[in-house]
């Protein structure tokens, strides 16, 4: 689920692949739209549909030239990240 409180968008439960489907195409919209941050605290679970869901949302904002940054970002997230070296691209702020 996709939280919207003014720029911050809060992601809730698991980040996996049986969930991202349901978020790509709102966020990519949403991000689109305005300078977000991506609020990442009360993610339960990822998996690395999570870290395509943040780079598909990453590239929009860049396209529509909008700031966009990821907070609390999950420690397994971050290790994902790292791990695909994808973590230069993601902007994470921890």
């Amino acid at each position: 689920m996709i939280r919207e409180d003014g720029p911050r968008l809060t992601l809730e439960g698991p980040l996996t692949l049986a969930t991202v489907a349901g978020l790509m195409d709102e966020g990519r919209r949403l991000v689109a739209a305005a300078d977000r941050v991506v609020d990442l605290v009360s993610v339960t679970q990822v998996d690395s549909a999570a870290l395509a869901l943040l780079l598909s949302w990453t590239r929009a904002a860049r396209a529509a030239g909008r700031q966009f940054s990821i907070v609390h970002a999950p420690a397994p997230l971050v290790s994902l990240a790292s791990l695909y070296d994808v973590d230069t691209i993601l902007p994470l702020g921890l």
